[in-house]
């Protein structure tokens, strides 16, 4: 794509006048117009990341941020199992119902449902909700981590992320209750 000095579209939010920072330089993606990659790439000059001025510009600066972002992606999986975890331990206040239900031949059978139940207003409901915001906010960092299309930058997050799952889900224990039952 062309976006030379004389080059003047329809879609131009600057009304066909560009301005002097990226007039003539076609590669230039430091000035006020930004213009974003729209298709995957595999490259690691020019790479802005997250925030102005977090710019990769060599293999090494790619090499680095890979890591770094492999290791976001696998603490962020780490992150959703250990909050799972933490909040099996901290819930309380179980409670035990049982009633009479109508079993074969004229029996009577207890049916016992289990409720759980947790404070909202507790440390680890509020520990929970610290974690929930770190969740939520650096699984936002990797969406927008991936929406710069750099080939590089999506493997390590994919990369991370199903390395997270295979150290950490491993552990997740299916919890079958024998009170339940199918009908």
């Amino acid at each position: 794509m062309d976006h030379s000095h004389h080059t003047v579209t329809t879609s131009d939010p600057h009304g066909g006048h560009h301005h002097p920072t990226t007039s003539g330089n076609h590669g230039d993606h430091g000035g006020s117009m930004h213009m974003m990659q729209m298709t995957f790439y595999f490259g690691y000059e020019n790479v802005e990341v997250l925030f102005t001025g977090l710019v990769i510009n060599s293999a090494g600066e790619m090499a680095g941020a890979f890591v770094a972002v492999f290791l976001l992606a696998l603490l962020y999986e780490g992150l959703k199992i250990s909050r799972e975890a933490l909040l099996r331990k901290s819930q309380v206040s179980i409670r035990y119902n049982s009633m009479p239900v109508p079993g074969p031949n004229g029996t009577i059978l207890m049916e016992t449902h289990k409720t759980v139940g947790q404070r909202m207003l507790s440390v680890p409901h509020l520990l929970q909700t610290l974690l929930h915001i770190i969740q939520v906010v650096v699984s936002y960092f990797l969406m927008l981590i991936f929406m710069t299309y750099n080939a590089y930058l999506c493997i390590a997050v994919a990369a991370g992320a199903g390395t997270g799952y295979f150290l950490f889900s491993w552990k997740k224990a299916v919890v079958v209750d024998i009170t339940e039952h199918c009908h």
